[in-house]
């Protein structure tokens, strides 16, 4: 490990405190250059009808990608992939259209599911047709394999060409004592368990959904149900990938338990005891999917600013331009869902971040990453690609800072963190915090896994140490409560709607342009101290990638 990856986060903070680059004292000028108007200008743009929702593989795509082309080179920003402000993603979208009915062979009788109601079933694989012929399903617990917690539930289990059967989230959803208690780690999302059934060799995954711990009903699962989903083209560089996934709902779940003479409480209770072993259900499943894919092109946006004493070391700052386009319409008839907050709100942030760096006087030791990417409502497809196909090494990439709905309620006396706990950023953001006069606030709900549904998460997955902050509740002379409700009230009416407009008249944005002063500051530190390598802390599922390959 090269010399300056060695001294601690601590002991880089302190010398942060007197160093100077080029006669400025880090980060003393380019905060100040954050300004509310010209923030709300990108917005604004962002989320008007012009851009027409912003969806990939349509006209909208094609005018934000020109809009942010254009405003990266109006800020005299280098273009930040190989002499292109592009970087190319390609994506295959696949339109599935499963049977209606699984037939569910047991030993005395046979008995049939029905799709939508008791299932909801896609694939990744491009095969024309996927025929499930009598596969044993097998329960596997949480279907998870953790050293660092001691947790292998294929342990001595073949599972090739067979169903895996799994329950949601992880363990420390039920019994505090096991993984982090409610803060949902990596191995409780639904995607790695997917992967993971698959690196076993299953022929397909399937997880019985429970509203509590997977943090949303199964209405939403339901809305994949025959629709096409959008995936990076694997064409040439293909892994294996399971036949099919999906979910259970919890009364067909317990449609098959009853069929073993067993129930949904005993297997959970069964999968958490130590030394779960994995239980055959003596049952097999027959069905088939219908498979349509079409092969596309989306585009990151990347541009930069060239370190002075190490360009090839880099921070990045990340938002997704994406949205949904035009859809189905609201009560006033309006279809075009501009995804104002969610995510012209970041996406600005990128532009405005970019814009203080460059207006700076003080130009960063480290090479400063602004990365615009696509899909992230598809499935973090963009971000995905980028830790694929990286601009710069993931070795020499000191950190990324995600930026995804920034609210525009007022200032706050907090900061909110996403992932408390996972990497010293947090000490680096509670720095800065302090000294705005504010603090950082662990997110309310960590059992929700916030931490692996933005962006930054694929960064986090090939061990680059991510920040994702989001705004804070504690409005400044109204309290936490009133903040809560605005938040809620966001969530509950506009999120993912039409009605997710920029309103001039009622946007507040005084907090997100503290909150973006706070990010400037703590990418200014990173990006100009060069003996500052922030670290995922000690229970961090991430921390063995990184170790892994930052080893000298």
């Amino acid at each position: 490990m090269h010399q300056y990856h060695k001294i601690g986060l601590l002991a880089a903070m302190a010398l942060t405190a007197t160093v100077t680059v080029f006669g400025q004292r880090a980060g003393a000028d380019g905060a100040n250059l954050i300004k509310a108007d010209s923030y709300c200008r990108y917005v604004k743009e962002l989320a008007s009808d012009d851009l027409k929702g912003r969806m990939p593989f349509t006209d909208g795509e094609t005018r934000t990608i020109a809009y942010l082309e254009k405003q990266f080179k109006d800020l005299d920003l280098l273009p930040g992939n190989k002499g292109s402000y592009v970087q190319q993603v390609p994506m295959v979208a696949i339109t599935c259209d499963p049977q209606e009915r699984m037939t569910i062979n047991a030993p005395d009788n046979s008995f049939s599911l029905d799709g939508f109601k008791d299932y909801v079933l896609w694939t990744r694989r491009t095969d024309a047709n996927i025929d499930v012929q009598n596969e044993e399903l097998v329960f596997a617990g949480f279907g998870i394999t953790a050293p660092e917690f001691k947790h292998d539930d294929y342990a001595g289990l073949d599972v090739k060409d067979k169903i895996v059967v799994v329950l949601v989230n992880d363990p420390g959803f039920y019994d505090p004592k096991q993984f982090k208690g409610k803060t949902m780690t990596y191995y409780g999302r639904w995607t790695y368990k997917y992967d993971e059934a698959a690196r076993h060799g299953a022929k397909g995954c399937l997880i019985i959904h429970d509203t509590a711990p997977a943090a949303y009903g199964f209405g939403v699962v339901q809305n994949s149900w025959k629709t096409t989903k959008l995936y990076l083209d694997s064409r040439g560089k293909e892994s294996y990938k399971c036949a099919f996934e999906g979910w259970l709902s919890m009364p067909g779940a317990e449609k098959l338990l009853q069929a073993t003479g067993t129930n949904y409480q005993t297997l959970l209770k069964a999968a958490l005891r130590p030394g779960f072993k994995p239980i055959p259900m003596g049952l097999r499943a027959s069905t088939g999917l219908k498979v349509t894919p079409v092969y596309k092109t989306s585009k990151n946006v990347a541009a930069m600013i060239r370190g002075a004493w190490r360009p090839e070391e880099c921070v990045i700052y990340s938002a997704h331009w994406d949205h949904f386009g035009i859809s189905k319409p609201n009560a006033k008839g309006d279809s075009i869902y501009n995804g104002a907050v969610d995510n012209a709100s970041g996406t600005a942030a990128l532009l405005e971040l970019a814009k203080a760096f460059k207006e700076s006087k003080s130009r960063p030791a480290r090479s400063i990453l602004f990365l615009a990417v696509t899909a992230e409502e598809q499935g973090l497809w963009g971000s995905a690609y980028y830790a694929e196909k990286p601009i710069f090494a993931k070795e020499k990439t000191v950190a990324d800072i995600n930026m995804d709905m920034l609210y525009p309620y007022g200032k706050t006396k907090d900061i909110g963190l996403v992932g408390y706990g996972q990497s010293e950023l947090e000490d680096l953001l509670q720095d800065e915090a302090e000294s705005q006069g504010r603090y950082v606030a662990p997110e309310a709900d960590p059992s929700k896994g916030m931490y692996f549904r933005s962006d930054h998460f694929n960064f986090a997955k090939i061990g680059i140490p991510a920040l994702y902050i989001e705004s804070g509740i504690d409005l400044v002379g109204k309290g936490k409560e009133s903040g809560r409700k605005l938040h809620e009230e966001f969530n509950s009416k506009r999120y993912h709607t039409p009605d997710d407009q920029y309103d001039a008249a009622t946007w507040d944005v005084s907090g997100t342009v503290q909150d973006l002063q706070l990010l400037y500051k703590v990418g200014y530190r990173l990006s100009s101290t060069t003996n500052l390598w922030p670290q995922w802390k000690p229970r961090s599922e991430f921390r063995a990638v990184r170790e892994k390959y930052m080893k000298p």
